[in-house]
């Protein structure tokens, strides 16, 4: 007989330490519990250490801001430090998860962003919070504002291409045109641009599952159409050309390397390399992410877990 199934609160638990957003940042993990309980001064080290590091202060803010009384215990940081920057941002992007929640209005959230890009006019990070915000609520031509405004400031922002490219996916061209549809050469625009140790080499195949999601949300999921997808010369090339960067990829602190790495696992699993993605598992560690594992419409933890066995050989 089999033992029960586990409670489901236990169930949700591990969910949220697989998927934690927070990835393999030890010291942010740390200071997100403090700053649940409402421990502000460690925050503040913490987004102060981070200087001009764009991407791992975006990455940080993000996280940070989705914590529960985000909102809250930002306010009472910037009532004690009115003139700061951190504080501002934090409260401008706890705004922004705020209005994707319904709990509270995109306007407040658009101008507590702007209002913190006035503080420190070369900091990316509040436009990133408005990109996600127009990202939910926002017209196409303020997304890409938004965007040139994050480019303007870090022109390799991971996150904000990683946003560029979902949306660019969702653009409906008419039939016949999608081997050439335009997020393919946004993707492989952007990872030419950039220096050679950028993580935004990986582009390209986030540009296929981006895709592929958006396909079979319209046509339908199936293995043979998903076979397709990944095996056309294009994905070919694109799945050689990144995990032959990975090999050699010296980076391995770059704050999201977990976000490319599930993204690239998944591919070298579509296009049946499990050998190549065992490798890529091996570095994933715990440290999932909800995308590509949920597309295009599964739950992801059931399809990380079964994925890492066949490739890893437990299945």
């Amino acid at each position: 007989m089999s033992p029960p199934p586990p409670p489901l609160g236990r169930a949700r638990k591990r969910e949220a330490q697989l998927f934690d957003p927070a990835l393999c940042d030890a010291e942010l993990i740390d200071v997100r519990s403090q700053f649940a309980q409402g421990r502000w001064a460690r925050v503040r080290s913490l987004l102060v250490g981070t200087g001009d590091d764009w991407d791992r202060r975006g990455h940080r803010v993000v996280v940070l801001a989705q914590t529960p009384a985000a909102t809250a215990w930002a306010r009472e940081w910037l009532l004690a430090e009115p003139d700061s920057a951190d504080a501002a941002t934090l409260l401008a992007c706890a705004a922004v998860f705020s209005a994707l929640r319904h709990k509270g209005t995109p306007a407040a959230a658009d101008e507590a962003c702007r209002r913190a890009a006035a503080l420190l006019p070369d900091d990316p990070t509040p436009w990133l919070g408005l990109l996600l915000l127009s990202r939910g609520f926002g017209t196409e031509e303020e997304f890409s504002r938004h965007f040139d405004q994050v480019r303007a400031r870090h022109r390799e922002h991971h996150h904000a291409h990683h946003l560029m490219v979902a949306k660019l996916a969702e653009r409906t061209l008419a039939p016949g045109q999608d081997p050439l549809h335009e997020v393919y050469d946004f993707a492989a625009w952007a990872a030419e641009e950039s220096p050679a140790d950028s993580p935004l080499a990986v582009l390209p195949v986030v540009a296929h599952a981006e895709r592929y999601r958006v396909l079979a949300a319209t046509h339908g999921h199936t293995p043979e159409a998903a076979a397709a997808h990944w095996a056309g010369r294009r994905a070919r090339q694109v799945l050689r050309s990144a995990f032959d960067w990975w090999l050699e990829w010296e980076r391995d602190d770059h704050p999201r390397n977990r976000v490319d790495l599930n993204f690239l696992a998944h591919a070298k699993l579509c296009e049946g390399r499990p050998a190549e993605a065992a490798a890529l598992f091996h570095r994933i560690g715990s440290h999932a992410t909800r995308a590509p594992w949920s597309y295009p419409d599964r739950d992801p933890q059931k399809a990380f877990l079964a994925a890492r066995n066949v490739a890893l050989g437990t299945a």
